[in-house]
């Protein structure tokens, strides 16, 4: 078994309540670390399982299961360049130039703040973009598609979120 990293952030429950860690212990976060910033309760996971879909399925449930309501999975879907950089190792600069087309061509369109001064990408799209030309471990690519498409179901209202980031990596390994 591996063990994935990322946050669940979350919403509904009072922090200073004297339960509140607790609840979360007693649902099934015990491999996790709970804390409130910003108004929201962040449920961050070292979880191990035989893949990212049954750790990110397991953990929502184990949330849900401690009466929070879950917002959504981290780390963040959208990224900037300085976020890419960081997330693959690379220099800031080295994405500026796949960005511009300098070192390559195809680097994929941002999504968001288009027309700004800091436009924000699709991690699974870039990851899968860089994988392709040995820039990336084919497991990082997994593992976005599954934090996208956890995002994508916990956003439609989908109470089994597992089975359909279980059919996305099938789909990705075919």
């Amino acid at each position: 078994m591996d063990t994935f990293e990322f946050s669940v952030v979350a919403t509904g429950l009072d922090p200073g309540a004297p339960d509140f860690e607790a609840r979360f212990y007693e649902a099934g976060c015990d491999d996790a670390t709970i804390s409130f910033q910003k108004g929201h309760i962040i449920v961050d996971f070292a979880r191990e399982a035989e893949n990212i879909a049954v750790a990110i399925g397991s953990a929502l449930a184990a949330v849900e299961r401690a009466g929070a309501s879950v917002e959504r999975v981290e780390p963040d879907p959208l990224v900037s360049l300085a976020d890419i950089a960081q997330r693959t190792g690379m220099s800031r600069a080295a994405m500026t130039q796949y960005a511009k087309g300098q070192r390559a061509e195809g680097f994929p369109r941002p999504v968001a703040k288009v027309t700004s001064d800091s436009p924000l990408w699709d991690w699974a799209s870039v990851s899968l973009w860089l994988a392709q030309r040995q820039k990336l471990g084919h497991a990082e690519v997994i593992r976005a598609a599954a934090v996208k498409q956890a995002n994508a179901v916990i956003e439609a209202g989908s109470i089994d979120v597992a089975e359909p980031i279980r059919r996305r990596l099938r789909e990705l390994a075919a």
